[in-house]
């Protein structure tokens, strides 16, 4: 099916959201989506017959643990709710540590990056087959940006993404700014990249703005896409015509015209218009190509090229008039994204109380497959397309998607120990694995840490205003020996909790401690909680 030009449903930009000509879908997040409640932007959208796609953020499918059958009613249920034709979900981890090491769990509140092995790849076919089972509609899977390297591993990333494909029959969903970031961060040809995926299985694409600084890309969507991604994005259409495109925004948003000046540079490089200024010299002439069959579109053909018309598209938006953003109000989700550890785009941990979405859906039947009008409804990529990297054999997976022969229980715990000790290293302080490059390893707990203060913030706004100056460097001091577990919002009680043993100026204190009382609800006292009692009395 044809997606068509999207863009990114925030509630910060819903409204500039309606307004922007030509935008064909969007795409939301789904952990911040309560099915019941959906926010009337969204509502209003689909009745325009926008097409709206969950894009989930907390499965953690790349990680050791089999996917949790609550989250997965949970995607289900939002699927369900917005009439969607697929949902997508991330090839990484987002957490570790648990009853299969034994060991504490941890949350990385982020997408990281997955071993390109071929263990690695076994569990994560298992968890993509797992996942197919539950949902009621097709899956794809995005690549994700990575700051550090797994060592010894056996794939690159077009070949790991695949022998996925070819496993599962997964689809894929492109992110070329990540595909940029990794270029920069690890030295990874986007090119190459393109060049050893089968294209045909790619659902749609992802475009985002970053910044580089010390010499490291920060996928931060938070910046305009800069013509390094549109590059990446033109080496994609030369290769295939995607079927949707989408610009990512989760930050620093723009007034509605810059918005609708991106939505146009895409739309000029899906007509062939070369990005302006020209390609970084690591795309210009390295591994363009064409798979056997497809006749595409010349990246460089120029503004004579016609444009691509998608359904429902209208003509390329004019400039619009910077006008004030309203967020809308919705009821507040049964479990926000912002409540629980949120990776890139939220994330959330399982709940101690039962949810009533828990054990909804159901795995016993297949999903359908995305109409592909190149080869019919559910056709696979041919294999011919698809070079399996040297090293172990190919391996059959039995009938259909993920096939019937699992990994064996220690291929998981492998991981699982693997992926715990990488996770403790960036959020617990612990030794840093053999292997891994000390220097980025600590920009990436850096980047995790400061994410984290800025979660904190935002789902407890008074404690910046309360603390005012001090709050960052007051958290990060206290996230430095303290890994987030149990969400953000306890992680908040706790870092007040933390402040309060500590000698503060009266007048802070107290605010603190109103702050804590009003919110600490019914769990039990202990010596911090009967200070604080004291201490709120004492006001």
């Amino acid at each position: 099916m044809e997606l068509g030009i999207g863009i990114g449903w925030r509630p910060e930009i819903a409204d500039a959201v309606e307004r922007l000509p030509g935008v064909d879908w969007v795409e939301a997040v789904a952990e911040n989506l309560c099915p019941g409640h959906l926010p009337e932007s969204l509502v209003r959208l689909r009745r325009r017959g926008v097409t709206v796609v969950p894009h989930g953020v907390s499965l953690g499918l790349g990680g050791a643990d089999r996917p949790d059958p609550g989250r997965l009613a949970e995607l289900a249920a939002r699927a369900e709710a917005l009439s969607a034709p697929l949902v997508t979900e991330h090839i990484a981890f987002v957490r570790a540590g648990g009853a299969l090491t034994a060991s504490p769990r941890l949350e990385a509140g982020h997408l990281l990056p997955v071993p390109r092995t071929w263990d690695a790849l076994e569990v994560l076919c298992e968890n993509v087959r797992i996942a197919q089972d539950c949902l009621p509609v097709p899956l794809a899977l995005e690549n994700i940006a990575a700051l550090v390297n797994w060592p010894d591993e056996d794939m690159t990333e077009g070949q790991f993404l695949a022998e996925l494909v070819e496993r599962t029959g997964v689809r894929l969903l492109i992110d070329v700014a990540n595909l940029h970031t990794n270029r920069v961060n690890r030295g990874e040809d986007p090119a190459k990249a393109l060049a050893e995926l089968p294209v045909e299985a790619i659902a749609y694409v992802h475009v985002a703005g970053g910044v580089e600084k010390d010499g490291v890309w920060h996928d931060t969507h938070a910046h305009p896409v800069g013509a390094e991604v549109l590059g990446v994005l033109a080496e994609l259409v030369s290769r295939v015509s995607p079927r949707g495109v989408l610009l990512e925004r989760d930050d620093a948003f723009p007034p509605e015209a810059e918005l609708a000046g991106e939505l146009g540079a895409i739309r000029a490089v899906l007509a062939g218009i070369s990005p302006t200024p020209p390609l970084p010299e690591t795309l210009r002439g390295r591994g363009v190509g064409v798979l056997p069959g497809a006749t595409p579109p010349d990246p460089l053909a120029g503004p004579a090229a016609p444009a691509p018309r998608f359904r429902g598209s209208a003509p390329d938006p004019a400039p619009q008039t910077p006008e004030g953003l309203k967020v809308p109000h919705s009821p507040e989700p049964a479990r926000p994204a912002l409540d629980t550890p949120t990776p890139s785009k939220g994330d959330e941990s399982a709940p101690d109380t039962p949810n009533p979405l828990r054990g909804a859906g159901n795995c016993a039947t297949s999903p359908p497959r995305l109409a592909d009008e190149r080869g019919g409804p559910g056709a696979k990529p041919p294999a011919a397309s698809i070079k399996h990297p040297p090293g172990r054999p190919p391996r059959a997976f039995g009938k259909g998607r993920g096939g019937e022969n699992p990994p064996a229980p220690d291929t998981r715990l492998t991981l699982a120990l693997a992926q715990t000790s990488l996770l403790s290293a960036l959020v617990a302080g612990t030794p840093i694995p053999h292997g891994f490059d000390p220097a980025r390893l600590r920009v990436q707990a850096r980047a995790l840490a400061a994410k984290r203060a800025d979660v904190v913030a935002k789902v407890a706004p008074e404690l910046p205003r309360i603390l005012g100056d001090a709050y960052r460097s007051a958290y990060l001091a206290y996230a430095r020996s303290r890994p987030l577990r149990d969400g953000y919002r306890r992680d908040a009680l706790d870092f007040v909790e933390s402040l309060l043993k500590q000698d503060l100026d009266g007048d802070v204190a107290r605010q603190l401690g109103r702050w804590w009382k009003e919110r600490a609800g019914t769990r039990p006292q202990g010596r911090a909680a009967r200070f604080l009692k004291g201490l709120v009395r004492a006001a």
